[in-house]
């Protein structure tokens, strides 16, 4: 090792925290009475990630509720968040949260309610457009599209439901019997994207079965 390299300042371990930092946001409704609808499977996939990293939910600077934890020892750090206010005003918590952590939406993983994909189905992407999810219109409004994805699949609704009063209602009764699974499934995606890198993890979960 040289003089130089000697004098040369290492980083600190919060710099290297930092860096391999990753925000994931469950999106969602707030209040009880949305707590179990298919639009709030993104909370309850975030509470899945939280309840495996031993973390629990607090109150924040900016308007989320917020858990961290890390993976594993040495591993990539979760800031796992869902925003306080509706679904439409996702924009603003997103934004908020990536400034405050110093995170670019390179490093934001959006767990959402996916209708294009059949329930008990988990997929991955990298941008794209929001089909129609007003919480991914008001992302994409704030930040611009170029985050990942964990797209937990609801699918369409029967007959001629209207798709916003069905992404409005709890799970039925079989879709409850599987939706642990899924929660499951979904949260092993957010887990690996962050410790694999999304082309790995769409591997891996894009599979056919």
């Amino acid at each position: 090792m040289g003089l130089f390299d000697r004098l040369r300042p290492r980083p600190k371990e919060d710099d290297a925290v930092a860096e391999n930092t990753w925000l994931v946001v469950g999106l969602g409704n707030p209040g009880a009475q949305y707590a179990g609808n298919r639009h709030n499977v993104g909370q309850m996939v975030a509470d899945e990630l939280a309840s495996r990293l031993g973390a629990s939910f607090k109150t924040h600077k900016t308007p989320s509720r917020v858990a961290e934890g890390f993976l594993r020892p040495g591993g990539p750090k979760l800031v796992i968040a869902k925003p306080n206010g509706y679904m439409n005003t996702s924009g603003g918590p997103v934004s908020a949260l990536l400034k405050f952590y110093g995170r670019g939406p390179e490093r934001l993983i959006i767990v959402h309610d996916e209708l294009d994909i059949p329930f008990d189905t988990v997929r991955l992407k990298h941008g794209g457009g929001h089909g129609g999810h007003n919480g991914l219109r008001d992302i994409a409004k704030a930040i611009g599209n170029e985050f990942t994805r964990v797209r937990v699949g609801v699918g369409r609704p029967p007959g001629r439901q209207d798709a916003a009063d069905f992404v409005l209602k709890d799970f039925s009764s079989t879709e409850r019997s599987a939706l642990p699974n899924l929660l499951s499934d979904a949260a092993d995606a957010v887990e690996a994207v962050a410790d694999l890198g999304l082309v790995a993890a769409q591997q891996r979960f894009h599979a056919p079965s």
